[in-house]
Parts: C-alpha cells; structure tokens; sequence
C-alpha cells in the first residue's frame, strides 16, 4: 500500500488561515439585509426581499435597486416539491428608504401575526 500521502502530509508546515479582505467593509455605509429576491411585481426599478421565504410570519422588504451597494449570494433551500429558493444578502446604503411589508389581522387593535395564531 502506497503511503506517500502521509509522508506529504507529515511534511508540510501548517499555515494559519488569512480571512480574505479584498472587498471594501460594506458596514461602515450599508446595512445588510438577507433572504429570497423577487421581481417587483410592477416597477422594475425595485426589489423585494423576503425574510424568511417559508415561514408563516413572511416579512417582505422593498428597495429601490439604486440603494443597493452589493450583493452576496448565500445558500440554496429545496422545497419538497423540488422549488429552488435562493438566498441572499443585500447590503442597503444607510439613509435609504425602504418599506417593510408584515401581514397582521384587522381589528380595533392592530395584532400582529407572529403575537397571533394562525389565521382561521
């Protein structure tokens, strides 16, 4: 058995790991926000985000896509069904307007879904 991969391993110096910094520090002027993106339905000039795209509490966020500093592709979520879904995080320019969309239910007093059970 051959066991010149060991000698290999033996023999090579550790070397401690660097984290890449060949990006600027988006941080400082943006603010990140992560989830799935979407067409906006009717002004292409917009993006929506949604939150966590299988919860029952979604939370969907608008931004206009000239507020976008960058964006970073993260994961891939397979539904059961085979739907991809992919994730991202977009990092905002920090002033920007954006709306938040999170359903609730009608009533005297504004009771949001996630302080609710589900809708019947």
């Amino acid at each position: 058995m051959d066991r010149s991969f060991e000698k290999f391993l033996e023999s090579k110096p550790f070397y401690e790991i660097t984290k890449y910094s060949g990006h600027p520090d988006y941080s400082k002027s943006n603010v990140a926000f992560t989830g799935a993106p979407r067409k906006h339905p009717y002004d292409e000039k917009k993006i929506l985000l949604i939150s966590d795209p299988f919860s029952s509490n979604t939370i969907f966020f608008e931004f206009k896509l000239s507020t976008i500093s960058h964006i970073e592709e993260l994961s891939r979520i397979v539904t059961e069904s085979g739907e991809i879904v992919n994730l991202v995080k977009i990092w905002v320019k920090k002033g920007s307007l954006g709306l938040k969309y999170e359903p609730f239910i009608v009533e005297d007093t504004i009771t949001y879904l996630k302080d609710t059970g589900p809708l019947k």
